[in-house]
């Protein structure tokens, strides 16, 4: 008979939001799976417990996790943790879950700390819907096509950020969004510096201007205004996007412009730009 998998949260910050259950899970569990040993002994050494580390993270997480799966297999339980927060949200403990879920070996969640739910409970923006779109990438083109993709979302948006990108990141929201847009940027969440700043857009990239950010943040991005559906034709809004462009104006520039007042998806008005 197979072992279980258990899914341990861990503290974001307080060691003292770590649950007498989730204590328990370590304890009976005959090995620990860490994204990086050297953070999580800490932690093991603040309940005086004493458990064999193996390593997983996204680097060795094939090999790992074929071995992890093997010892589940032959019966062994193991329980899962990250640096901080929740195993495999935005965390290669999702690809373990995976390889678990198709070997038929049982895997359970042992609730804990969310760093990204935590801060949309604080952010003072709508809470009944949103979107966890966790770090946006390095590179420019895909950070791009990403937040190009999210112009119109109408659900609150949840993002990780670190301090020496968070300048850019905001002028990039105030591209994407507008100055006006509401976001909610909370840093070192249940830690002895915690803070949330409730601004706009505009306020906050001016706010990190002139004052050097610190600490990991979580940033809240209110959603769009719902659009009305519109009664321009797409033939018609091309004509317009074709007329901006004689008037010198780029295409791709045009394309946003025509997008923006008739609620035409930018990349269809493009397109259908060019094929003219």
């Amino acid at each position: 008979m197979s072992g279980k998998l258990y899914l341990v949260a861990t503290p974001i910050g307080n060691l003292g939001d770590f649950s007498p259950r989730a204590e328990e899970t370590l304890r009976q569990a005959d090995f620990i799976a860490a994204e990086d040993t050297r953070v999580s002994v800490k932690l093991l050494n603040h309940l005086e417990l004493k458990k064999p580390l193996v390593s997983y993270h996204e680097h060795n997480q094939i090999t790992a996790g074929q071995a992890i799966l093997t010892r589940l297999l032959a019966g062994e339980t193991c329980a899962l943790v990250t640096d901080a927060g929740t195993p495999a949200i935005s965390d290669p403990g999702e690809g373990l879950v995976r390889l678990c879920a198709d070997a038929g070996v049982e895997v359970l969640a042992i609730p804990g700390c969310c760093a990204a739910v935590n801060a949309l409970a604080v952010s003072g923006l709508p809470t009944g819907r949103f979107t966890f779109e966790g770090f946006l990438s390095m590179n420019k083109k895909e950070r791009r096509e990403h937040l190009e993709s999210l112009q119109y979302e109408t659900r609150t948006m949840i993002f990780h950020e670190a301090p020496h990108k968070l300048q850019n990141t905001l002028k990039d929201f105030l591209e994407t969004f507008g100055p006006e847009r509401r976001i909610s940027l909370c840093r070192e969440l249940t830690k002895l510096h915690e803070e949330t700043q409730r601004m706009t857009v505009g306020q906050a990239l001016a706010h990190y201007q002139e004052n050097a950010p610190r600490g990991e943040y979580v940033l809240v991005v209110e959603g769009a205004a719902k659009r009305e559906k519109t009664t321009v034709s797409l033939e018609d809004a091309v004509a317009q996007v074709l007329a901006l462009k004689e008037q010198g104006m780029r295409l791709k520039d045009a394309a946003k412009e025509v997008a923006e007042h008739t609620g035409i998806s930018k990349n269809e008005l493009y397109a259908a730009a060019v094929e003219k």
